[in-house]
């Protein structure tokens, strides 16, 4: 299992591919496929057929995963960092290459 730097509930901006630029907080870290599911970013029209759940059926607008790669972590300024791994007070933290501080 791969260790990602991303977390569920971070603030990310995108900065590679046709969403660049565009920010959002992470729902859902797919970890097998490397990828990360975005409020608001790489939004598709899914055509769904009618069930219990949604009787009515019809287009759904929904997020789709986008890979960790185009992905860049905020920190408190809401500058783009780096992500970095330290020990405090016995405890495994991450911390913010720019501005050194934990997340």
């Amino acid at each position: 299992m791969r260790k990602l730097k991303i977390k569920t509930g971070d603030t990310v901006r995108v900065v590679a591919g046709d969403h660049k630029g565009q920010e959002g907080k992470v729902q859902k870290v797919l970890i097998e496929k490397n990828k990360a599911i975005v409020e608001g970013v790489n939004t598709i029209s899914k055509h769904e057929k009618p069930s219990a759940a949604n009787p009515q059926g019809g287009i759904v607008k929904k997020e789709a995963p986008i890979h960790i790669s185009n992905l860049s972590l905020l920190d408190k300024d809401g500058n783009t960092t780096r992500v970095g791994y330290r020990e405090e007070d016995g405890k495994k933290v991450r911390f913010s290459k720019k501005s050194n501080e934990v997340i």
